[in-house]
């Protein structure tokens, strides 16, 4: 619940966040904001996966590789919704942010419209820049295989050649995310897939964990994942393992 006494300091720290968004890259990034300070001294980043539009041109998937993936794909679409990918991220990222922000966390939001031209890299540069202490990205799953269903985070390895060092934190983060989100909708738990191909975990500079929230391929949860209800359950569950989260940080 917003008091009116928060608003000053709900403006203050929009412009702050103007001014480490501005310089991504050397260029201006926009759609990105900071909620507000936080009553309990912890910040999240939440990246609402994708975009209305891919950026198809390459970027390396890591510092120093040269290896090289597309800067962002426009996401898979719900089989029986339509509902593109990057519009499902958004919503689930709004309920996850306010929920938050009532649980006292600030929150960085990498986007919150659609018509933004973020990278993976960029939008993990955003976190870096932040006072953000954790780096969630959410994303819509997809399969060949319609019966696929269920809750799957992504995590680097242990032998990371970009993040080594935010193996464990990264580790904790996604297993808290997954059973969390896992036990507030009922979902499956696929449990972890430790990945050192994914170029918005590479370049963070924080404990990071993409949450593939769901199958938008599976008809049943694609429509679930639509739902208001099924989304507010999303975000209860994310927010618990968030919470879940600092209270085993030393």
């Amino acid at each position: 619940m917003r008091r009116k006494k928060g608003n000053g300091i709900k403006i203050a720290a929009f412009f702050l966040v103007s001014i480490f968004t501005m310089g991504v890259m050397g260029k201006e990034v926009k759609g990105s904001s900071l909620s507000l300070i936080p009553s309990n001294g912890h910040i999240v980043a939440i990246d609402p996966g994708h975009q209305s539009k891919g950026m198809y041109e390459q970027e390396p998937i890591g510092p120093g590789s040269s290896v090289k993936k597309a800067k962002v794909a426009s996401g898979t679409r719900g089989i029986a919704t339509g509902k593109p990918e990057y519009e499902l991220t958004l919503e689930v990222a709004k309920k996850l942010r306010d929920e938050l922000i009532q649980r006292g966390y600030g929150v960085v939001m990498i986007r919150e419209t659609h018509e933004v031209a973020l990278s993976n890299k960029d939008r993990a540069e955003i976190a870096n820049a932040s006072n953000a202490e954790i780096f969630i990205r959410l994303h819509g799953n997809g399969s060949e295989d319609t019966s696929q269903s269920g809750v799957l985070t992504l995590g680097p390895t242990k032998l990371s050649p970009y993040i080594p060092a935010l193996y464990e934190e990264s580790s904790r983060l996604c297993t808290n995310l997954g059973t969390q989100l896992s036990l507030a909708t009922g979902a499956k738990n696929r449990g972890i897939w430790e990945t050192d191909t994914m170029s918005g975990i590479n370049w963070s500079l924080k404990p990071v964990s993409i949450v593939e929230m769901g199958f938008m391929t599976n008809p049943l949860e694609d429509s679930l994942m639509a739902s208001e209800e099924y989304q507010k359950k999303m975000a209860t569950g994310l927010a618990n393992g968030v919470d879940a989260y600092f209270a085993m940080t030393p």
